[in-house]
């Protein structure tokens, strides 16, 4: 089948977001159950074609992590359904009032929430991202214009077509969904630079996706970055709290980007923590400073490489450190900005946490798997954000709206 032209594919995507910016919310949320129904009316179908991906990927040898990402089931796609209908029961942000005064000459000024129009998602092998970035995208009125990768062109077909028919039994344009089928390198450039049609871009994928958007978009885009974790166990942490901390951020499920990937320990508790801690990570490979070695027999030595390394793996480096001066200088020169843990009973040192690391997401005490959007509150995510412009940490519906402004007059003239 001849892929269809990109740049036709982004006017369709135009238009249908103009119908969604003014689509009442109770027909928005209809559409959003529809889909939900759709998705597991045709569970099958998406299933055989997920195992067409996944018979590909293993011919083709790749990683575990790989296969975990782009597999489905029948949980995964109740998952994707359920997501849909989470989104559905939240309070839309389209036409919110943020805020508004009265000017002295008496005009009324409103900043009012609106959609930002078209949203493209150009992404790696997580089909369950055509659902998720379907569902805020619609929510808050916009277009969802999707390119994802080779790897799971049949998943992701299919998926948009069960989605697509969610949108036509509800009287929405199907457009609101478009989904590109040419997975050309030339054609994903070529997407990144329809400017005409794309009012923001975000990437989800590794670091050669990332390379590739700033080397080759001419759209406004947000960076969804590397996820370079770390946590940090102070010398007053309640060392169990630590213990279950440190397994379920980096065990639970290591192949997401809110994963811990290093573990830095104070020096005043490693001796009793590390030794606590090993036997939960016995299917962890633990890349290990000099200090650190001493206390986990069988660990590998740390490279300075390591350090700075997204492993997205059962894979952990590990590091004894003198001070939390010396850990906020740790995670300042290796962190990618997404999300870094504290684990204390230092309120002191919480708050010099949180008010010193530079990152999307801070967390005092608790597994940096929570910065997600479903975990807090938002519905779906459509990313994480590591930049600081306009959206920064997980990225629900109000990060996919802009304000304008709406001012009120009553024959007020400029002198």
């Amino acid at each position: 089948m001849t892929p269809s032209p990109i740049a036709e594919l982004g006017r369709r995507a135009k238009a249908a977001s103009r119908v969604l910016a003014t689509a009442p919310t109770g027909r928005k949320d209809d559409a959003l159950l529809a889909a939900a129904e759709r998705l597991l009316d045709h569970s099958d179908e998406i299933l055989a074609a997920n195992a067409t991906d996944v018979a590909r990927a293993e011919a083709a040898g790749q990683s575990a992590t790989v296969i975990d990402r782009l597999r489905l089931n029948p949980a995964r796609i109740e998952s994707m359904a359920a997501g849909l209908r989470n989104v559905a029961g939240l309070p839309d942000p389209v036409g919110e009032v943020a805020t508004a005064w009265d000017r002295p000459n008496g005009l009324h000024v409103e900043q009012v929430r609106v959609p930002l129009g078209v949203v493209a998602i150009i992404y790696e092998n997580r089909p369950n991202v055509t659902s998720d970035a379907f569902g805020l995208c619609l929510k808050s009125g916009n277009g969802a214009f999707l390119r994802g990768s080779s790897g799971a062109i049949s998943s992701n077909l299919a998926i948009a077509a069960a989605l697509r028919e969610g949108l036509a039994k509800v009287g929405l344009p199907e457009d609101a969904l478009v989904l590109v089928d040419d997975v050309r390198h030339e054609a994903a450039v070529e997407f990144m630079r329809l400017r005409d049609c794309i009012d923001v871009l975000i990437p989800r994928g590794g670091p050669s996706l990332i390379a590739s958007i700033i080397e080759n978009a001419s759209v406004p885009y947000v960076i969804d970055g590397d996820g370079n974790c770390h946590v940090y166990v102070d010398q007053s942490a309640d060392l169990e709290m630590a213990r279950r901390i440190v397994v379920n951020a980096k065990t639970q499920r290591p192949s997401v980007c809110n994963a811990a990937e290093t573990l830095l320990v104070h020096e005043a508790v490693a001796d009793r923590f590390l030794p606590l801690v090993a036997p939960d990570l016995t299917a962890v490979e633990l890349r290990a400073d000099d200090r650190a070695r001493t206390l986990l027999p069988g660990s590998g030595e740390a490279t300075d490489d390591d350090w700075g390394i997204e492993f997205l793996d059962l894979v952990l480096a590990v590091k004894v450190v003198g001070s939390i001066d010396e850990a906020i200088a740790h995670v300042t020169r290796y962190g990618s900005g997404h999300s870094e843990a504290i684990v204390t009973d230092d309120a002191q040192a919480a708050d010099r946490w949180t008010r010193e690391i530079d990152a999307a997401a801070v967390l005092v005490n608790a597994s940096t798997r929570f910065v997600d959007g479903e975990e807090l509150g938002f519905g779906a995510e459509i990313g994480i954000s590591t930049q600081k412009l306009h959206a920064r940490g997980p990225m629900g519906l109000r990060e996919l709206t802009t304000l304008k402004y709406v001012i009120w007059g009553a024959g007020q003239i400029r002198n």
